[in-house]
């Protein structure tokens, strides 16, 4: 474990079989009642193995305790309705039913606490936690209450604050905001997205980070990239407000991608979490290629500022290709660490 070049993933992990149907997106649970909160334990035992084994440094829990970084945490709030979903449009590339919200939206107890104080104590590792960000939560449901994304944002972000705060307790390292959205809606991100993000990590007391990328490795995500030209120039938009904001960490994709690595020269003072590892494909990548992205990235973000880390979650990949990925993120980060010390 090394704090230079400290390794760490955007967050998921594929399911073991047994918990629910590998590859899929929202797939159900195979247990249920006691059973499955004995299954969730275990399956999150497995990934830190996998990631401690591998040499990740600073873990997850793989997320295995959600079916969705977003539906599940939802599934904890008042004023929104699961009974009578509507169709929308997500992150303008696919439709997908989703729940209502249909009075003030409500914490009624503690959502993930429990998950996030298990996996803290399963590892002594430095540890991360992620949650959904204000913004992507909004693009992620119907709106029959509010009348404004920015109003549901806020009250959103402010609900995220009171979980955030409650898992910091545990002893996490790092609390993660994931805002998939952020590379899409520039101009909410500008009129209110980083206010949002700023409030749902007000006094944090462990460092703080937004995870911003293209999404998954699904069809969906892959055929939108494809229209999005030779380069991928959406992070300009935003890395300048993120620089100037609170939030201490910005996660990002860079392998395999089309986005000019120079821009992350935008991201001065920021902890920069590079994604060097693609999750659009089952090919585990080599330690060179992983060393390749990192020392690209080292031209623009000092190494002591710099994490490699995945692009974005592994959790539509099998999980052999996703362990094969951590060793190689792993070995890829200690080949440019050599090359640091020489």
């Amino acid at each position: 474990m090394t704090d230079l070049l400290s390794t760490t993933i955007a967050g998921s992990l594929p399911k073991p079989a047994w918990l629910a149907e590998p590859g899929a997106l929202w797939a159900p649970w195979k247990q249920d009642g006691d059973a499955l909160a004995d299954a969730k334990r275990d399956a999150v035992r497995l990934v830190l193995y996998d990631q401690e084994r591998a040499g990740i440094d600073i873990v997850t829990d793989g997320e295995q305790t959600r079916r969705h970084f977003v539906t599940t945490f939802l599934e904890g709030l008042d004023g929104v309705d699961w009974e009578h979903k509507r169709t929308v449009r997500i992150r303008n590339r696919y439709d997908a039913a989703v729940p209502v919200v249909v009075g003030p939206v409500a914490r009624r107890h503690p959502i993930f606490v429990g998950d996030a104080a298990f996996a803290r104590a399963e590892t002594s590792r430095r540890v991360k936690y992620t949650l959904p960000g204000p913004m992507t939560m909004v693009d992620t449901l119907y709106d029959a209450h509010y009348g404004s994304r920015e109003k549901l944002a806020l009250a959103f972000a402010e609900i995220l604050n009171d979980e955030a705060r409650a898992i910091a307790a545990t002893g996490v390292d790092v609390i993660q905001f994931d805002e998939p959205a952020f590379n899409v809606y520039f101009d909410e991100v500008r009129d209110w997205g980083v206010a949002a993000l700023e409030r749902a990590a007000q006094g944090l007391g462990c460092k703080t980070a937004v995870h911003i990328c293209y999404g998954y490795g699904i069809k969906a995500n892959i055929d939108w990239k494809k229209t999005l030209g030779g380069e991928w120039r959406q992070y300009e938009q935003i890395f300048p407000r993120l620089a100037a904001s609170k939030i201490d960490q910005v996660s990002l994709e860079c392998a395999n991608s089309h986005v000019p690595i120079e821009l992350l020269g935008l991201l001065a003072g920021k902890d920069v979490l590079v994604g060097a590892i693609d999750v659009a494909s089952e090919r585990i990548e080599t330690p060179e290629d992983v060393a390749h992205v990192i020392r690209a990235a080292l031209a623009y973000v000092p190494a002591e500022r710099l994490y490699p880390c995945t692009n974005c979650g592994m959790v539509p990949l099998s999980r052999a290709a996703a362990r094969g990925k951590l060793g190689a993120l792993a070995a890829g980060a200690a080949l440019v660490r050599r090359e640091q010390s020489k």
